[in-house]
């Protein structure tokens, strides 16, 4: 089947807060969900299942389970047991939830920012603190770590890394020696892991995925790994994600740590991740071509149009860290590009230490979409 990426689908009168958080002037390139049709098997198997019209309390999905285990092994050779899975309504639950399974009050969470900012929250969420080693800009504007400054933020109080992988906003996938060294230094520190890796499938030509769990088994035992179909098969909405957690003991905590507080998944979560995995591969790897093309018109659009703007080199996600330091106004680049191009981002300030002075880019639109919002930047900026 071929799909249609540059269909310009309505979505101001369907409850989208990407749409309806401002005015309907503004065009919104802010929240990370995608303005595309989810793919057809995906709406068949929903359609397919309000048509029964019985939406009563769902067992957990084994056959969901099954093609979970099959796409990890497939995708990264990464064995891992039916057990090992546990469901979660989304990925910030999912976080959240490691933090008050593993971390005590006043202990604290290392992170890397500029990073999501519901990560900066979360330890407070459960009465630890958040202590930052954040990531270090070259001359090429690419994001890399400091070991040194990395090792040296870890002190007997730091009980877990959360670690963000595709890196949202930098767009970083980290290779496997960044991974091998992060993870030994947290093996050593004897602190936990829990990794984001809910863009593992947004990966740009040349770049490769591995889940730092699956490097080796000393390291499993010791991290909890988030994922979810939700970005990449754009069905956010739905509520689904998955943990994985080898370890018998901390897959126990997290269990123990969601009840009465975190739902299971709903019913239609668990038919649309189902349809996803194992029907969705042939809308995936035609978006992740469009998602391209759209990144290189993003690119050479700011480098031939408005080259003040410095673009991060994307790796991974849909997502372009856009650094405006350079450019000649008075407001932060967030409040001029909304208020003056009439275009929304998310402001660089909110994913902490670094973000000021940037803003991030949904480029997960139709390519017209994104030219139109950029050429209002430009007109804004020569006004």
């Amino acid at each position: 089947m071929q799909y249609n990426f540059d269909e310009i689908i309505p979505r101001r009168e369907t409850d989208s807060i990407k749409w309806n958080l401002y005015d309907k002037e503004i065009l919104p390139f802010w929240v990370a969900d995608m303005d595309f049709r989810s793919p057809q098997p995906v709406i068949d198997a929903l359609e397919a299942r309000v048509k029964h019209g019985v939406f009563g309390y769902p067992s957990e999905n084994l056959v969901l389970k099954e093609t979970i285990k099959e796409r990890l092994s497939n995708l990264y050779q990464w064995n891992i047991s039916l057990e090992d899975i546990v469901f979660l309504p989304g990925v910030v639950n999912g976080f959240n939830l490691v933090i008050h399974a593993l971390t005590q009050p006043d202990q604290q969470v290392l992170m890397q920012p500029p990073v999501y900012h519901p990560f900066l929250s979360a330890p407070q969420n459960a009465s630890a603190h958040r202590k930052d080693a954040p990531l270090q800009m070259d001359l090429h504007r690419r994001y890399l770590i400091d070991f040194d400054q990395f090792k040296s933020a870890i002190d007997s109080n730091t009980s877990m890394f959360l670690l963000c992988n595709p890196h949202n906003p930098v767009g970083r996938v980290f290779t496997e020696n960044e991974l091998l060294s992060m993870a030994d230094i947290c093996l050593k520190k004897d602190i936990y892991i829990c990794s984001d890796e809910i863009h593992a499938d947004i990966i740009c030509p040349g770049y490769q995925h591995i889940p730092i769990a699956s490097l080796n088994p000393e390291i499993a035992q010791k991290t909890i790994t988030l994922m979810a179909p939700s970005k990449t098969y754009n069905i956010a909405g739905l509520g689904f994600s998955f943990a994985v957690a080898q370890n018998p003991e901390l897959r126990k905590n997290l269990k123990q740590a969601r009840v009465g507080i975190v739902p299971e998944v709903n019913l239609l979560g668990y038919t649309a991740a189902l349809a996803a995995y194992q029907h969705g591969d042939e809308w995936l790897s035609q978006l992740l071509i469009y998602l391209n093309g759209n990144y290189r018109a993003l690119v050479e659009y700011i480098h031939e149009n408005i080259p003040d703007i410095k673009i991060t080199p994307v790796e991974g996600t849909y997502l372009a860290w856009l650094d405006c330091r350079d450019l000649e106004i008075e407001k932060s680049p967030y409040e001029f590009f909304l208020q003056d191009a009439g275009v929304a981002f998310n402001d660089g300030k909110i994913f902490g230490h670094g973000g000021e002075g940037f803003v991030r880019f949904n480029f997960g639109c139709p390519r017209s979409m994104m030219i139109e919002g950029l050429e209002r930047m430009k007109q804004a900026l020569e006004t």
